[in-house]
């Protein structure tokens, strides 16, 4: 099922969600399912599942350091047919710019076509560590409205090169990503605004935002989106503070601000298991407060650890 069609079936009601992490390379999928079976209760109608874009690594061959191109955590795609399979619930690959010619993007997704895979989520990427700025593949593309139009066409049957125009169409939901707090590269909050609303024109469905710390900027965000004209479902991202380093780390990355009553609160604590707790605590006033406010989903980064979130669903599903 879409997630639209499971955000309407709900009627006002909130629905859980959460986001994981393939496994690195060598690792058993076992792992991943014991961090997905504690957070079953609370019945999550979609599982998002990320990609990793590919990445660079030096192997030492007879004294010379040779530079080789990997992806470490490969098998989105095999990871959502398999919890699709053995939890009957939806799963939502995530599908980059970044990493992939268009005709790999297609390969994937015709793979998701036929495993009965619904729903998308279409991302630009990060770039590469060694770039300063985000460089589309050779023969991929720069932009994730880009992106969104190329599954939009797989939609109605139009395949690359014209070389087919199928009757069994695909039927995609196709989810992407909003900044409450702008994106990093965006000169301003409406101009990310504006690119949005052009990724909503191009066939998007819903929004899944960035994590956020403060319910005002989501709310306002979503404000001003509607002032925009997108109107589509904005599904809050909540991510709950684990270890005291993310006071810089979250930042640093992802352009956020954190607020003070958190800092102070984070340092106070003497070690990251008194972090962890306040990380929960404020994630579940985030989520009280939201949920009060009737948003559609609850989304929640997981980061392939079940624990945290589940402390925060106990309390609200």
């Amino acid at each position: 099922m879409k997630v639209t069609d499971h955000i309407k079936n709900a009627n006002g009601k909130t629905l859980f969600s959460f986001e994981i992490i393939p496994p690195k390379k060598g690792k058993n999928i076992q792992d991943l399912y014991n961090n997905i079976d504690p957070l079953m209760e609370f019945n999550p109608p979609f599982i998002d599942v990320t990609t990793s874009r590919e990445e660079y690594i030096y192997i030492e061959k007879e004294g010379l350091l040779d530079r080789k191109i990997t992806r470490m955590r490969p098998g989105t795609v095999g990871i959502c047919a398999a919890i699709k399979h053995k939890y009957n619930v939806d799963t939502v690959p995530h599908v980059l710019c970044g990493g992939f010619t268009k005709e790999e993007t297609e390969y994937l997704l015709v793979d998701c076509h036929y495993l009965g895979i619904e729903n998308v989520m279409a991302l630009r990427g990060d770039a590469m560590s060694h770039q300063k700025y985000f460089e589309a593949s050779k023969g991929g593309h720069q932009f994730a409205k880009d992106l969104v139009s190329q599954i939009q066409n797989l939609n109605c049957g139009k395949y690359l090169h014209d070389v087919i125009e199928a009757d069994d169409k695909s039927d995609f939901c196709i989810g992407v990503a909003g900044y409450p707090e702008k994106h990093i590269e965006a000169p301003s909050l409406q101009t990310d605004l504006k690119r949005l609303k052009q990724k909503v024109d191009a066939g998007a469905d819903y929004v899944v935002t960035q994590m956020f710390f403060d319910n005002k900027k989501y709310f306002d965000f979503v404000e001003e989106a509607k002032k925009e004209g997108i109107n589509v479902p904005i599904i809050p991202g909540i991510k709950p503070l684990a270890v005291n380093r993310h006071l810089q780390l979250l930042p640093q990355v992802f352009k956020i601000d954190l607020p003070e009553d958190l800092i102070k609160a984070v340092e106070n604590c003497k070690n990251n298991k008194e972090v962890r707790q306040v990380g929960v605590e404020w994630a579940i006033q985030q989520s009280k407060e939201l949920k009060a406010e009737n948003v559609p989903v609850l989304h929640y980064y997981s980061m392939g650890k079940s624990d945290n979130v589940k402390a925060i669903a106990s309390q609200l599903f």
